[in-house]
């Protein structure tokens, strides 16, 4: 069976907390004034008022030792439980209980009645004021509760929706692509990621290839990516330059407005092998691993003037080109190193596959999402 969660004292909300713990005092208190009884009311009032403060507080300790340490609880309990034993004790000594008298007069038959009858109804006070202080915690707690599980639910039904999006913008099977071989890495640092990438065949006969990555991690950025998708795909149907393609998508992420910016490598391949590339502040792709030099550029929804420039080269068989996402380079160990780029370029000269990459990566220390593609010319 999975363990529960236990509650934490420091989620609970204060008010909740101040009226648990003077319930807590007002029960415990009321034991006070039941030793009184059990004494046939021979206390003095000061020792009487003090065991009642002495009792509910050390009760109150108990309680908030029990929230705090838990499993470490009886470290403090057991000093608390003599602390609590050492003050009744001097309380006793200090204040002299009444004696016994031989014969009860009138008065003094009525003083201990009155005596009784204080400490009776004081029990009942205590007790009584203890319990709906309970009950209000037990009310109040089981409608946190009950709040807390429908925004989980409402939660996990966003986040599956999310998945799914996500399903769509990182693709398990990729489409052919004629002459060329691809391979996918992909993982997430969390349910959902920010990383994307698409393969889309082209009316031409070509086929785009497209790898991003937006700002921040979670629901938020997952629904970012499938708007930038959905727009790439929409415009790979009126045009198939790749720097009109990231201008179109950087005015479209600017108008939006929003504090979010993407970065986005767009790549043309054509069957003979040659490649036009436009690159919107993304890492550089890596051709038989010697990195391919960009011009500058910034990503997408940072500038509206924004402007990119598109290269071309050539790839002949057996050459292999591999894309990736900051992800990679960005995994820090337990040190505080960054896997950084001279190990990937090392690793693709030494002919290491997407995966192979991927897997170091994440190895090594991976804080963000992971996105690796390798792209070979087999034809």
């Amino acid at each position: 069976m999975p363990k529960r969660n236990p509650i934490s004292w420091e989620t609970i909300p204060v008010k909740t907390r101040i009226i648990f713990l003077v319930a807590v005092f007002c029960v415990f208190a009321g034991i006070g004034f039941a030793n009184d009884i059990i004494d046939m009311g021979r206390w003095t009032a000061p020792r009487l008022a003090w065991s009642v403060v002495v009792i509910g507080g050390f009760a109150v300790a108990y309680a908030v030792n029990g929230f705090i340490f838990r499993n470490r609880s009886w470290k403090v309990l057991i000093p608390l439980i003599v602390v609590q034993f050492a003050i009744m004790g001097f309380l006793a000594n200090r204040f002299r209980d009444a004696p016994i008298p031989a014969r009860m007069d009138a008065a003094q038959t009525n003083r201990l009645h009155n005596r009784m009858l204080f400490d009776g109804v004081a029990v009942i006070v205590t007790v009584v004021l203890g319990y709906v202080g309970f009950v209000h915690v037990s009310i109040n707690e089981a409608r946190r509760y009950a709040r807390t599980q429908a925004e989980k639910a409402t939660l996990e039904s966003e986040m599956a929706a999310a998945r799914e999006v996500q399903r769509v913008m990182v693709p398990e099977v990729l489409p052919a692509v004629r002459g060329y071989a691809i391979e996918s890495v992909y993982r997430p640092a969390s349910e959902v990621g920010g990383d994307f990438f698409q393969v889309i065949p082209l009316r031409s006969g070509r086929t785009l290839i497209a790898i991003g990555d937006v700002s921040g991690k979670g629901l938020r950025a997952a629904m970012i990516v499938s708007m930038i998708v959905g727009m790439l795909r929409t415009l790979s149907g009126f045009t198939e330059e790749p720097a009109d393609i990231l201008a179109d998508l950087n005015h479209r992420e600017c108008d939006r407005g929003e504090r979010a910016f993407a970065t986005c490598l767009v790549i043309r391949f054509e069957e003979d092998g040659k490649l036009t590339l436009a690159n919107a502040g993304h890492p550089p792709l890596y051709l038989n691993g010697a990195e391919l030099p960009f011009a500058g550029s910034l990503p997408l929804g940072i500038a509206e003037t924004a402007d990119y420039a598109q290269t071309t080269l050539e790839m002949g068989l057996g050459d292999r080109a591999v894309l990736f996402t900051d992800g990679v380079v960005e995994a820090r160990n337990p040190a505080g190193e960054l896997f950084g780029f001279p190990r990937v370029e090392e690793m693709l000269r030494n002919g290491a596959s997407a995966g192979a990459v991927a897997e170091a990566a994440q190895q090594y220390g991976q804080n963000d999402d992971l996105t690796v593609i390798g792209i070979t010319r087999v034809a």
